[in-house]
């Protein structure tokens, strides 16, 4: 994906998100606008859940960094915004290097959250949150 256009990228991590949440169960529906919070809505077991799907590539440390805003550029600069957590109910983040698709609550997390794919170097675990622990939507 490397030269890709941002927009190319998040087709493609909404469609990799769908294919792994069809795989886990889900039925699926898609919103009409582009200007919703939330790209997909997925439905099993009579509980829908928004999800919001980004693509983020493994860092030259071994993990995937996921900030809980949105950020744009315009004529006046570029702005980020925090997302309005109640407005959505999973993140799923897929991520090229492992090709994997990994499902988060954010209002179980700050405006960050760190998955690793390496362990560290340490051997930390503590605190440690692995990316592996991740992998399955609730």
């Amino acid at each position: 994906m490397i030269g890709h256009h941002t927009k190319d990228k998040g087709d493609l991590g909404v469609l990799k998100a769908q294919v792994d949440l069809f795989e886990q169960g889900f039925t699926l529906f898609t919103p009409l606008t582009e200007h919703s919070p939330f790209d997909l809505v997925a439905y099993r077991d009579g509980e829908f859940q928004r999800i919001q799907v980004k693509y983020r590539a493994v860092d030259r440390l071994g993990k995937i960094d996921i900030k809980f805003s949105t950020c744009w550029a315009d004529r006046n600069g570029t702005h980020t915004v925090p997302i309005d957590k109640s407005e959505v109910d999973l993140y799923c983040v897929y991520c090229p290097d492992t090709d994997e698709c990994y499902y988060l609550d954010p209002s179980e997390f700050g405006s960050t959250v760190c998955l690793r794919v390496v362990a560290p170097k340490n051997s930390q675990t503590k605190g440690v949150r692995f990316a592996t622990d991740f992998r399955r939507a609730p």
